[in-house]
């Protein structure tokens, strides 16, 4: 059945995530909303089709939440008509930014990983208002202080008490990463010393990253993958194939898996680009049974209701394996990505290799793992099959 995104009810009954819930209003225009995270008006965003540049073009809408909910729909679905008309008519879109949330908004357009940073760490801040013309080192210093003594949650289910630790330097760093890249699209840098100096309040913060030392070897991975539960044993699975990160691998489909060529397309990670790997045969032989019967479309690693993985889903089970298989503790998703690096830096195969595999800089790979002794590399690939 057809999502109606004119039903108040069914707009509510949607769970939060990235990429918007789409509509088609017509042939090459569609209204796509985004609920929000917590509580609060979701967002609408404009999708129309550029037949000169042979792409979609976006628009972000905003929330309408002056309006009834019962109006929203109609505003928007105006609006994204008028982009459409506008695209269609090969009319040149150059929207004026005027505030720092516009700006991290047109940012997120193309760098799908800032979205999620932007809405829980700009857009319901002081800071997004702001002109940015008027922006200043002491705005940005009142932020980032903000950011640090903002709690970050073990957990983010809306069942249950909510667990809390001190947040990661780490973090803050990509945080700080994020709003300073969106920031130098539109800005020039100022002065030195000076409260013009924008960028001086963004300035990273040194050996914050800690070295991963949490390692599991393949024993270790094979009693995790006897006590996880088998609805999600294959996700867990693939994280042990394959160095990548756990959302690249939930979002997955079907048609990313090439059986006559053994490679396989990553679209979601954290550069934003995609890129096609030649994977090892115990890993293709795996996907292959996965593909297997499923439409293009279709999530390759798919949960019992037929949707895709995502952090809340997939953090219950893998903890609860980890302790029924007596692992160490602070043991997630995250830990197998690293340790099948090692695995393939121990192996011999060269950093560079490493890195483009994992999708991360050639650089990250020697800081973390260049201390790791190297062996014969002939097998390097293929010997992370479990």
């Amino acid at each position: 059945m057809a999502l109606d995104l004119s039903k108040v009810k069914e707009r509510e009954a949607l769970r939060s995530k990235r990429e918007p819930y789409w509509q088609r209003i017509r042939p090459g225009c569609f209204l796509g909303y985004r609920p929000a995270a917590r509580e609060g008006a979701g967002t609408w965003i404009a999708r129309a089709y550029d037949e000169d540049q042979r792409c979609y073009r976006l628009k972000a809408l905003g929330d309408f939440g002056a309006l009834p909910g019962r109006e929203r729909f109609a505003d928007a679905k105006r609006e994204a008509e008028a982009f459409a008309a506008l695209i269609e008519a090969g009319g040149h879109i150059e929207e004026k930014l005027e505030t720092v949330e516009q700006a991290c908004r047109r940012y997120a357009e193309s760098h799908p990983d800032a979205a999620g940073r932007f809405r829980r760490h700009i857009y319901s801040d002081p800071v997004a208002k702001i002109k940015l013309a008027r922006l200043r080192r002491h705005h940005l210093r009142g932020w980032r202080k903000r950011l640090e003594e903002k709690p970050a949650l073990v957990s983010r289910s809306k069942k249950g008490p909510q667990v809390t630790r001190d947040r990661a330097l780490s973090s803050i760093n990509r945080d700080m990463a994020m709003f300073r890249a969106a920031l130098n699209k539109v800005l020039a840098p100022g002065t030195p010393n000076t409260e013009a100096a924008w960028q001086e309040a963004l300035k990273a913060i040194r050996n914050a990253d800690r070295q991963r030392t949490l390692f599991l070897d393949r024993d270790q991975r094979r009693a995790l993958l006897r006590h996880v539960a088998p609805e999600a044993e294959p996700f867990v699975r693939a994280l042990c194939l394959l160095p990548l990160r756990p959302g690249a691998v939930a979002s997955l489909i079907a048609g990313n898996f090439d059986m006559r060529t053994s490679e396989l397309t990553i679209g979601k990670d954290k550069s934003g680009k995609p890129r096609r790997i030649l994977i090892p045969t115990a890993a293709a032989m795996f996907f292959a049974v996965q593909a297997k019967g499923k439409l293009p479309d279709a999530p390759l690693l798919a949960r019992s209701n037929g949707e895709p993985w995502d952090k809340e889903s997939w953090k219950r089970p893998i903890a609860e394996a980890v302790l029924a298989a007596k692992l160490p503790s602070g043991t997630t998703a995250y830990t197998l990505r690293h340790s099948t690096i090692t695995d393939l830096v121990n192996g011999g195969l060269p950093l560079l290799a490493v890195a483009q595999i994992s999708d991360t800089s050639a650089e990250m790979i020697e800081r973390h793992y260049g201390h790791l002794g190297r062996h014969a590399a002939a097998e390097a690939l293929s010997g992370l099959a479990l």
